[in-house]
């Protein structure tokens, strides 16, 4: 049944085999009154579709069906065409708003013109809050420092060793300036997305987020973290079945992002380093992965030889 909507704000989740967690999450944002909910669905394979056709019958509710797999950033791109308000709140199908959650996110995107995106806390099952929702941007320089993990070094020395997360910092009192959050919670004034466009549908999946809140700055847009917003966010439940699929589109996504925003500070030899040092990290990124998946087969063999 649906219930009268108290602001103009949609909402655009995009599913890909998110199960019975995407039923959840429509529910949860249907709970604060949105207007409309577009759920674009990238050629899901598993009943999250089906689970959430027979558990929910809302006018408000739009299932629009991919023919194939379009990637994070075009499916995002199809949600927002489909859409007339005045705010659209992406949000990953793995997620659940808080109540009042949302209220409070456009509460703060309402109060300063300046004000273009803003983003919640993002809170594992137990309420600690996860990686990725608030952030400066991570130059090849960071990302470096993180991933060979350098980056423990910048309580001792901030201004070389500094990481691009921040959920290590304590957590502000009230809404704060930030370069980026994530894209599993983005609410987003029209007005801005008009200005700064549409997701780049050049990322496939990972690092859209980060350009698209590069270029909301580059285009004097703020982007404010909200940390009385809490949305729980069951952290890569969508893409842990397929590490190696989702680990090349994010360093794909990360050269890419560089690419656009960085490659004039990083002349000559000095892009090849770049460039090397995101493909090797993708190597052991591989072999970690290649060997988890051996241990477990070697484990499901050893119990099943415990049991013949």
């Amino acid at each position: 049944m649906q219930q009268s909507s108290s602001y103009d704000c949609d909402v655009v989740i995009v599913n890909y085999n998110a199960g019975r967690l995407i039923t959840e999450c429509v529910q949860s944002v249907l709970a604060e009154q949105v207007r409309h909910v577009f759920v674009v669905d990238n050629d899901s394979h598993d009943d999250s579709l089906a689970h959430l056709s027979a558990s929910i019958s809302d006018v408000r509710v739009t299932i629009i069906r991919n023919g194939q797999n379009l990637g994070f950033a075009a499916a995002c791109n199809i949600g927002a065409r489909a859409s007339n308000a005045s705010t659209l709140l992406f949000l990953n199908p793995d997620s659940v708003l808080a109540e009042g959650s949302l209220r409070r996110m456009m509460d703060v995107l309402e109060s300063d013109s300046s004000i273009g995106m803003v983003g919640g806390l993002l809170c594992n099952p137990d309420g600690s809050e996860q990686p990725g929702g608030r952030r400066v941007f991570p130059t090849p320089r960071r990302a470096f420092m993180r991933a060979f993990g350098l980056s423990h070094l910048g309580k001792c020395f901030p201004a070389l060793f500094s990481d691009f997360l921040l959920h290590k910092e304590p957590l502000p009192l009230a809404p704060t300036p930030v370069e980026a959050i994530s894209g599993a919670c983005m609410l987003v004034k029209h007005k801005a997305l008009e200005d700064v466009g549409l997701w780049d549908e050049g990322y496939f999946l990972h690092c859209e987020d980060l350009d698209w809140c590069m270029r909301f700055r580059l285009k004097n847009w703020r982007v404010v973290f909200v940390p009385d917003a809490r949305v729980i966010h069951v952290w890569g439940a969508c893409s842990r079945s397929r590490p190696f699929f989702v680990e090349w589109h994010k360093h794909h996504g990360m050269l890419r992002f560089y690419n656009k925003f960085f490659r004039k500070q990083y002349p000559g030899p000095l892009w090849g380093l770049v460039v090397l040092g995101v493909w090797l990290r993708f190597g052991l990124m591989s072999t970690y992965f290649a060997a988890r998946l051996g241990s477990a087969k070697i484990g499901r063999a050893l119990k099943g030889g415990a049991h013949a």
